[in-house]
């Protein structure tokens, strides 16, 4: 079964079908797909509907990849509503085959005949180390994940997706939520879930929720406190005007590599997608203490690889450049430029650089190396020196072992403040 519908740029179904069908034939095998950055938000619509949005955020990592395809769950009934590029905003042409299309395109091996896919067709194939970054828009119909029983709205699924967040709908109190997710109150008056799989295998998610008064969520209250009173915590007061960061869709994902402990050094990168209209600038002030060598960056959309500076001290204010905070003779920035944001559009940036700090990455002896680093981003990655056994960690973190034999630690944050991370290692 093939089921064609275009975002843009429609054709008759018959043509349509007839283009699929040589395309099917004609196809380059690829390598098998592979994706990154994957996030999904379900917005739950009425329970009687058994019906939920789903906007699913992807990114196709296949080097020369032109195509994508996202399996549709077995026992949904799938309405697609586009699919867009996130780079230019442009809508992307898409279908619905079945698992014989995607088996032929050699991107998907193992798919079965009587699987449903959504293809899409990318606007540029993904460059080398790159991204192809989509936005599918859909909603399904699963009485089995999505339901009402005795006046109770029940929404439980098994997440493959690692970063999630559900929506209830409107006028819904929130009774219970299996996994530790944060909760914050939308601007719209519904409650936001926002959870994050810290582990390596989908998990069974499920919320469940009743209705509430009309009105009790709906209106916005002024964020002020007549309680003037001192808080009994490390804080003087409470953060009455505190805007709660929704931690599972940030896209600020970093990984250390640990040089030689005699070095002091640790290459890093880290990925930042940029959204604001006019932005054309990404400013990283240096960490005290902490030194920045051999800087680089690109667009990972494109491959474009942008202009980079490490200013000190009075370069910045001479170049009148706002960093946000005072600037001393000791500031260092790298500064990474490029062309200005457009209405609607976005780029992922990924920047490169090595850091040296003494204070923070040394040896404690001459087999024993300590490393000590506050993580502020919900996702930090940190893969030790070669020949070098972990022997201890402060922040649980998922551990495996990489294919060139070093050890690797993924910690997750699904809180809005940092965690304070201290790594020992031994020589082997």
């Amino acid at each position: 079964m093939i089921m064609i519908k275009k975002a843009s740029n429609r054709l008759f179904a018959y043509t349509a079908t007839v283009l699929t069908v040589i395309m099917f034939f004609t196809a380059p095998t690829l390598a098998q797909q592979t994706q990154a950055d994957a996030f999904t938000r379900y917005e739950l619509l009425a329970p009687t509907s058994q019906s939920f949005r789903i906007y699913y955020y992807v990114s196709a990592t296949r080097e020369g990849a032109t195509r994508f395809y996202n399996q549709i769950r077995p026992g949904s009934e799938p309405d697609v509503h586009g699919v867009y590029d996130r780079m230019s905003g442009e809508n992307l042409n898409w279908a619905i085959v079945d698992g014989n299309d995607a088996k032929g395109s050699g991107l998907i091996p193992n798919a079965q005949p009587d699987f449903q896919y959504i293809r899409v067709d990318l606007n540029r194939p993904v460059p080398n180390e790159g991204r192809g970054r989509l936005l599918i828009d859909k909603t399904y119909k699963d009485a089995k994940s999505y339901f009402e029983k005795d006046g109770t709205l029940i929404f439980s699924r098994t997440l493959g997706v690692k970063r999630n967040s559900v929506i209830l709908p409107l006028n819904y109190e929130l009774i219970s939520v299996n996994y530790p997710s944060q909760v914050i109150l939308r601007e719209d008056g519904r409650l936001e879930l926002s959870f994050i799989n810290p582990g390596t295998i989908g998990v069974p998610y499920e919320v469940k929720a009743r209705p509430i008064q009309a009105g009790i969520l709906s209106v916005k209250l002024d964020k002020t406190s007549t309680n003037s009173n001192k808080q009994t915590s490390t804080r003087d007061v409470a953060r009455v005007d505190y805007d709660i960061p929704q931690r599972a869709s940030q896209t600020r994902d970093i990984f250390y590599f640990l040089q030689e402990p005699e070095s002091n050094s640790f290459r890093l990168y880290h990925d930042y997608e940029e959204k604001r209209e006019g932005i054309d600038r990404y400013l990283n002030v240096v960490r005290p203490g902490s030194k920045a060598s051999n800087p680089s960056a690109k667009i990972l959309d494109t491959g474009e690889v942008l202009k980079v500076e490490t200013l000190h001290g009075e370069e910045i204010t001479n170049r009148g450049i706002d960093i946000g905070e005072p600037v001393t003779n000791k500031t260092e920035l790298v500064a990474i430029w490029f062309d200005p944001v457009e209405t609607g559009q976005s780029k992922l940036l990924r920047i490169e650089e090595t850091y040296t700090d003494a204070g923070r990455y040394f040896l404690t002896n001459k087999d024993e190396f300590l490393w000590d680093r506050s993580f502020g981003r919900s996702r930090n990655t940190v893969i030790l020196p070669a020949g070098w056994v972990l022997t201890e960690s402060s922040i649980p973190a998922s551990v495996n072992m990489r294919q060139d034999g070093r050890t690797q630690l993924n910690f997750v944050n699904g809180r809005p403040d940092n965690i304070e991370v201290l790594i020992r290692g031994r020589r082997r």
